[in-house]
């Protein structure tokens, strides 16, 4: 089971990366897909978190916050996947008119 804290680690610095890389970008267009990412690494560190908690403790109180977790993960996850899916074809059609 180590690759639970593998991928949780690996995520949260991504998060934290694209986080740091909004700020450091200028053209908002580029900030939203970098946005779109950190949410997409931020849903897969709250679902692995949470399914990991569940295997560490094994009570009925860990299922339901794991369900909680992963619910809300699988959120994040699939709003930063539409939203990267979006703004990416938006940069598509920008470089197209240039």
């Amino acid at each position: 089971m180590v690759v639970f804290p593998i991928v949780i680690i690996i995520s949260i610095v991504l998060y934290v990366y694209y986080k740091v890389m909004i700020l450091r970008g200028s053209d908002p267009l580029i900030q939203e897909i970098l946005n779109a990412k950190a949410r997409i690494s931020l849903g897969i560190f709250i679902s692995f978190f949470g399914v990991n908690q569940y295997l560490y403790y094994q009570t009925k109180i860990a299922l339901y916050v794991a369900i909680v977790f992963l619910i809300f993960g699988l959120l994040q996850m699939y709003t930063g996947i539409k939203r990267y899916q979006h703004y990416k074809s938006e940069q598509r059609k920008r470089k197209e008119n240039i």
